[in-house]
């Protein structure tokens, strides 16, 4: 399959999921801007990337944010002509039971999971509507599709942003690519923000058994290599040996 070079903009950079599909892109051959809050981590993260010979910029950013959203957007576009592919990877899971009324991770997990999703739509859509085409790849959970307990706000806003990128793939038919991508239990950083102690004793047992981060950048590679009249809707992705 014939690869083209595309200039891919990642959000949640610094670690994880976002730093491994920086890596694997980038290593294919793509140019990508990375953004997060942690400027230390994607200045050496760009710094490894270019040493591998690849092509790699960075910009802090806030997804809550909208208007650091369009800034970043417009990064991309500065920095490389062009925005193909927007990867919205930030997210935060502090998992708790309902009854511990913790409003304000239930928040955070709103402003990062669903509006940092919606602030890059509303960033990167109408560069793209010029440009004639782009790629939106969101980063949801096996979360999008059943509930546990102490997961509830975090699943819903994995649902809503399952939702969300149906909803945009439905409206943008013919010039716009939507992809989402759905892993199961991953290495990452997400269970340090789980304060409750409850939740984060169960997450240690869950998350026994995962995937390396490299294979969900792998599955995203996998969305952006295909031909433009293919569009990649739905990737779940689990270990083997994860029965949920």
């Amino acid at each position: 399959m014939t690869q083209h070079t595309k200039v891919v903009a990642i959000t949640g950079a610094s670690s994880g999921i976002g730093a491994a599909t920086a890596r694997r892109l980038a290593a294919d051959g793509h140019r990508v801007l990375l953004g997060a809050r942690r400027t230390d981590r994607l200045e050496q993260l760009a710094e490894e990337i270019t040493k591998e010979g690849g092509t790699a910029a960075f910009r802090r950013l806030d997804v809550t944010d909208g208007a650091d959203m369009q800034a970043f957007v417009d990064a991309a576009h500065a920095e490389f002509g062009r925005i193909d592919v927007l990867v919205g990877n930030a997210g935060v899971m502090p998992l708790s039971p309902l009854e511990a009324t913790r409003t304000d991770e239930w928040d955070r997990m709103i402003d990062v999971n669903l509006r940092g999703v919606l602030h890059g739509i509303a960033a990167a859509l109408p560069v793209m509507r010029e440009q004639g085409g782009g790629h939106f790849v969101h980063l949801a959970s096996v979360g999008a599709y059943e509930v546990s307990p102490t997961a509830a706000v975090y699943c819903a806003t994995k649902f809503a942003v399952r939702a969300l990128s149906e909803g945009l793939r439905q409206e943008s038919a013919g010039d716009i690519r939507v992809t989402l991508v759905s892993p199961g239990v991953t290495e990452s950083e997400l269970a340090d923000s789980i304060s409750d102690p409850e939740a984060r004793e169960a997450m240690k047992t869950y998350r026994a058994v995962a995937l390396p981060a490299s294979a969900v950048a792998d599955a995203i590679a996998y969305a952006l290599a295909q031909p433009p009249q293919v569009d990649v809707n739905e990737i779940v992705v689990r270990p083997t040996a994860s029965a949920q």
